[in-house]
């Protein structure tokens, strides 16, 4: 098929290699003439695993950027793939959707034939049908249903794993009008996945398709804010939550996935969406406790962290080292980081911070342009008079003697990465 994607973000960008790498002519819009020119040279603009040979195979060729948006009258369908960032009460911004969709129905007004948009984005229910669709029609002047469609199709890629996410899914959710051209376009699109492969297909609603994603993203936040919740409890009680863990994990109700304790959970999806899932249940009168909840318990895990540091060490004026900067190992993201509170937390008590990532030094420099940032672990702990651990990154777990540079080998690890070791003074923040 002949798709267009607009915006080059890390769905954008993502989805459009993986659907150039199944047979797919693409072309991504996107206005920064930057990434446009990137994709083209065959560059990714964004770092995940294996998104560089991906771009490198196609860019150029299948796969092409422009930032002309009548690009996509050449296409089948189109695919919305903009932010939707938080508004400071938490509800969604889709400016740039608007913005988007109205671009999209603007180009398609100069096309003859029926054309498909897709919803990528993650939106709240109801927005496809009451602002998205008509905004298409209105600067299209053509008629939904007759002219062109609008179906919903949110993306489940996790950052670090996208690639993979993208061509093993667990499920493909299609959400439209009932319009039977809108589901067989659809099928065509993903025709090479479900043709290979046993991948669950969801045909639903538009506004069931837009629940779907934010069902799916506050049910994992509320398991890893649950199971944090249980682990504090375990540490009081000197438990180990990852053996509590492995065991109701063996509970086919419960499942193995999402029980790891830690710090926390940051990125671009869990907190956006939990908070926007929030606002909006506000918004009809409904208050959604489990959910503030989840959210409560994730913001106190960073302060956990530094109290255990506490309890060892006065960092006031002491050289601290923080471990990972990254919300997630396999990405430079550093958005919603539990690292940014552990960073503010320890300036707060007066710490000479020095941060040290594989990826992400580069990203967390913009929010924090006057600590010191290292070459590698090994500097960052030299001199150091405690760690905090907040990413699990592979290579922490073969740190060893590294830690005796340190001037004060305390070491709280946030990710169970590190192992313990003689010599050095080891907390798990929940074991």
């Amino acid at each position: 098929m002949d798709v267009s994607i607009i915006g080059s973000g890390y769905v954008g960008t993502t989805v459009a290699a993986c659907f150039a790498d199944l047979g797919h002519d693409v072309v991504n819009v996107d206005i920064d003439e930057s990434v446009v020119r990137a994709i083209n040279d065959g560059d990714a603009p964004i770092h995940e695993p294996g998104l560089d040979d991906l771009v490198a195979a196609h860019g150029g060729d299948d796969l092409r950027a422009t930032s002309d948006y009548d690009a996509i009258r050449e296409t089948d369908v189109t695919l919305l793939a903009l932010p939707t960032p938080s508004h400071d009460d938490g509800s969604i911004d889709l400016a740039a959707m608007k913005a988007g969709a109205e671009a999209v129905g603007e180009a398609l007004a100069g096309k003859d034939g029926y054309h498909l948009v897709v919803v990528k984005s993650t939106v709240v229910p109801s927005t496809t049908d009451g602002t998205l669709a008509p905004l298409i029609a209105d600067a299209s002047g053509k008629v939904e249903g007759k002219d062109f469609d609008v179906a919903v199709n949110p993306e489940f890629l996790r950052e670090g794993s996208a690639v993979e996410d993208f061509r093993e899914p667990d499920k493909i959710v299609l959400g439209t009008t009932g319009s039977e051209r809108a589901l067989e376009r659809l099928r065509t699109l993903y025709a090479p996945i479900t043709d290979a492969q046993d991948a669950a297909v969801v045909e639903t609603g538009r506004s069931e398709a837009e629940m779907i994603k934010y069902a799916n993203n506050a049910f994992l936040a509320a398991k890893v804010s649950l199971i944090n919740d249980l682990g504090n409890i375990c540490k009081e009680y000197g438990v180990d939550a990852y053996e509590v863990a492995d065991a109701i994990g063996l509970d086919d109700r419960i499942g193995e996935r999402f029980l790891r304790s830690g710090v926390g959970w940051g990125g671009s999806c869990f907190p956006k969406d939990v908070d926007a899932l929030r606002a909006a249940a506000r918004d009809v009168g409904y208050e959604p406790l489990m959910l503030d909840a989840a959210v409560e318990v994730n913001d106190r895990q960073p302060e956990r962290l530094l109290a255990l540091l506490d309890d060892h060490v006065d960092v006031a004026g002491e050289r601290v080292a923080v471990l990972g900067l990254s919300f997630k190992p396999g990405t430079d993201d550093v958005r919603n980081s539990r690292a940014i509170p552990v960073i503010e937390r320890l300036q707060e008590r007066s710490a000479t911070v020095v941060a040290y990532d594989p990826v992400a030094a580069g990203e967390m420099r913009e929010h924090f342009p006057d600590i010191e940032y290292a070459d590698s672990a090994a500097d960052a702990l030299a001199g150091a008079h405690g760690a905090v651990v907040v990413t699990d990154w592979d290579e922490f777990a073969a740190l060893d003697g590294e830690f005796d540079a340190m001037a004060d080998p305390v070491v709280v690890d946030g990710r169970r990465i590190v192992d313990r070791r003689d010599g050095v003074t080891y907390e798990g923040l929940t074991w």
